[in-house]
C-alpha cells in the first residue's frame, strides 16, 4: 500500500482555501469550531425521463461528466398512474 492517502479535489480546495475565508469571516478562535464536509451528494431530476429512457441515459452520462464516478439510476418502487410511472422505471 502506498503512504499517501487520495484526496477529494474538492476536500483539498476546502483544508486549503476555505477554511482560512471562513475563520477570517466568522472569527473562529478554536478548529473545532470550524464546519466539516462529510459528504457531497448530486441530485438531478428528470421528469421527462418517464416518456423517453434517452434522455435518463443522457442525465446520466451528464452527472457522471460532472462528478468523475458512476451515478447510480434510481428505480421506482410501485407504480402510479396519476404520473405515468411503472414499476422498476428509471427516475
Amino acid at each position: 500500500m502506498a503512504d499517501t492517502k487520495y484526496t477529494p479535489r474538492l476536500k483539498s480546495e476546502y483544508n486549503d482555501r476555505i477554511k482560512g475565508v471562513l475563520t477570517e469571516k466568522f472569527g473562529y478562535t478554536n478548529p473545532m469550531q470550524m464546519p466539516k464536509l462529510d459528504k457531497i451528494v448530486l441530485n438531478m431530476g428528470i421528469g421527462e425521463a418517464v416518456a423517453d429512457s434517452k434522455k435518463a441515459t443522457a442525465a446520466l452520462k451528464d452527472l457522471a461528466a460532472i462528478a468523475g464516478q458512476k451515478p447510480v439510476a434510481t428505480k421506482a418502487r410501485n407504480s402510479i398512474a396519476g404520473f405515468k410511472l411503472r414499476e422498476g422505471m428509471v427516475i
